[in-house]
């Protein structure tokens, strides 16, 4: 069976905002590990604004090798 055009493009975009909610989840839950006195889920919304996966992507790793919680705030900034 041959999928519709319309189909594909809803899968495409479910599959890619589970991937948008995973790299946020993935996020602050390194956050949370290396600051836990921070206050990181008040960055979700700001994580929630970024459409792009791959600056997600490269905030998840920054969050692995910030020095500090606030090195990494200021990473977000555009």
């Amino acid at each position: 069976m041959q999928e519709s055009p319309f189909y594909e493009l809803v899968m495409q975009r479910g599959i890619e905002r589970g991937a948008r909610e995973t790299a946020i989840e993935n996020t602050l839950a390194v956050l949370t590990a290396r600051f836990p006195h921070a206050n990181v889920n008040a960055l979700k919304p700001t994580l929630e604004a970024i459409a792009h996966l791959n600056r997600l992507k490269e905030l998840n790793l920054m969050a692995s090798l910030a020095p500090s919680f606030r090195a990494f705030q200021h990473g977000l900034e555009p």
